[in-house]
């Protein structure tokens, strides 16, 4: 926090998520295509992590349903552009848009409860959108899901050209939007409403006795961060071309969780970190594993559970939690 590190602490944080920015920058020209595929795509995911972690890390609130707020991103640009012909860029403001209004509303009403009650109110109605993606599915297509044309990823404004087919502008999209989120992911974390967040985490009842506007707050940490989940469900039909139900169903609400988990909860580097991490531990035991185990998904789901049994021995609050209550406390 802002108000409780030195001069040089605070040198410290800024330079460390600039060199991590810059690191990004540099690994295009030096990684393989593949491996830049990947980390294009780790680099979407993990901005939907951050967005989970505004929620969950910094406020307390655990949601089982913000693969909404992803989905409502992918379809609110995917569609437009599918059926209308939309331009992209009106486009990905329009997902962008429809994830801040469904997270106001959601919001709204589910914090109108509290613990067990609100991750039950959030499946609900997550599997609410769930279930339009497939009764919609004159529109949507269901699981099968709808693909965007190059030309459809093109965007052309005078002399400006972006091919979002295109390895290098995937790339450095991806790595623009993932810096701007964490950008904001650490100056709300380091703002006073970012510390309004941890008091309500944890004893709201005293935030509120101090004066606070908890509910506020709270719907304002809801609308962030479906906002942040929403770009990166826009950015993710934009970039890859493709948007299906699957996106909208339980399994997208729980990974972010697992990243952030994995990264750290109420850090800003863990939920990347932990993506990638469980991004590449699910690769690797796709290569290990299939010549004994051909299931490739019971091989992902045996070395995930046995990623998260060693991180709960080892590193009880995530890597970068744990990390920062051990060694470095200036972390944020």
């Amino acid at each position: 926090m802002s108000g409780y590190l030195s001069a040089r602490d605070d040198a410290r944080v800024w330079g460390l998520h600039l060199a991590l920015i810059a690191l990004l920058f540099a690994a295009q020209y030096v990684l393989p295509d593949y491996h830049g595929g990947v980390l294009a795509r780790v680099m979407v995911l993990a901005l939907f992590a951050m967005g989970y972690n505004v929620l969950f890390g910094y406020t307390g609130l655990l949601s089982l349903g913000h693969a909404m707020f992803f989905a409502a991103g992918l379809y609110g640009a995917g569609l437009p552009i599918y059926h209308y012909g939309v331009h992209p860029l009106p486009a990905f403001a329009i997902g962008i848009g429809c994830g801040v209004v469904l997270a106001l509303v959601v919001g709204a009403l589910a914090l109108r409860t509290t613990g067990v009650a609100f991750m039950i109110v959030t499946l609900m109605f997550a599997q609410v959108g769930y279930l339009m993606s497939l009764w919609l599915g004159d529109w949507t297509r269901g699981d099968e899901g709808l693909t965007l044309s190059r030309n459809e990823r093109i965007i052309e404004i005078g002399p400006m050209f972006l091919d979002m087919t295109s390895r290098d502008t995937r790339y450095v999209v991806a790595w623009a939007l993932f810096s701007i989120g964490l950008g904001i992911t650490l100056l709300v974390a380091r703002s006073r409403f970012g510390r309004v967040l941890v008091a309500i985490r944890e004893n709201e009842e005293r935030t509120r006795m101090l004066g606070f506007d908890t509910f506020t707050n709270k719907l304002a940490a809801v609308a962030i961060s479906g906002a942040l989940s929403a770009t990166a469900g826009a950015a993710y039909v934009l970039l890859f071309g493709y948007m299906g139900s699957t996106f909208a169903s339980i399994q997208y609400s729980i990974l972010p969780l697992l990243w952030v988990l994995l990264g750290g909860a109420a850090t800003t580097l863990g939920p990347f970190f932990g993506t990638l991490l469980m991004f590449y531990l699910a690769e690797m035991s796709n290569d290990a594993l299939n010549a004994w185990f051909p299931d490739a998904r019971l091989n992902q789901i045996g070395i995930v559970g046995l990623a998260l049994i060693l991180l709960v021995l080892f590193f009880p609050k995530g890597l970068f939690g744990s990390i920062r209550e051990r060694w470095l406390k200036w972390l944020p």
